[in-house]
């Protein structure tokens, strides 16, 4: 038996959890989880779920387990990996924290970290940066890392598949 599969936009989301206590499963990283969260989560990163089955005890069929990342795309991806794992109903909060934040749902927030998405924009601009003093000081060839990035962050924007996230949610800091 596998899990069904559902997506609710934030608005019908906020409307339901201020009515009733929904178990709200978090797959963003851990600096971001830090940052700001929904009150009352399990946090849970993505690439942590194929090993979470028992953080997530007890869970039955009839229970509705809500999936939540920055836009979405995320808990997309959990939904599909714990409807093996899992047997109750999955939902996806279409839009994410960002959807929330627009429905004025409060989050709780610290100042400790910084998103994933901010480390990949200085992580990205370092190694650009890097690439074109290489190539100006060094070797030519050291343009070559500049442009691997450039063709990286079109990949991940035409995508929505980001490798340097993915390296950068699994670095000790962001755990």
């Amino acid at each position: 038996m596998t899990s069904r599969i559902r997506h609710l936009d934030a608005a019908a989301f906020a409307q339901l959890s201020a009515q009733q206590p929904c178990t709200v499963v978090d797959v963003r990283s851990g600096a971001e989880y830090r940052s700001e969260r929904l009150p009352n989560t399990v946090h849970i990163p993505l690439q942590e779920l194929p090993d979470a089955g028992n953080r997530l005890e007890p869970v039955t069929p009839g229970d509705t387990l809500y999936l939540l990342c920055q836009s979405g795309k995320r808990a997309a991806s959990a939904a599909q990996a714990l409807s093996q794992q899992q047997h109750c109903e999955l939902v996806v909060i279409e839009g994410g924290l960002n959807a929330l934040k627009q429905q004025g749902v409060k989050l709780e927030r610290s100042k400790a970290g910084l998103s994933l998405e901010r480390q990949v924009r200085i992580a990205a601009g370092a190694l650009v940066l890097l690439g074109v003093l290489l190539g100006s000081l060094v070797h030519p060839a050291g343009f070559a890392l500049s442009a691997f990035v450039g063709a990286g962050l079109m990949f991940a924007g035409i995508t929505d598949w980001c490798g340097m996230a993915l390296l950068l949610a699994r670095m000790p800091w962001n755990r």
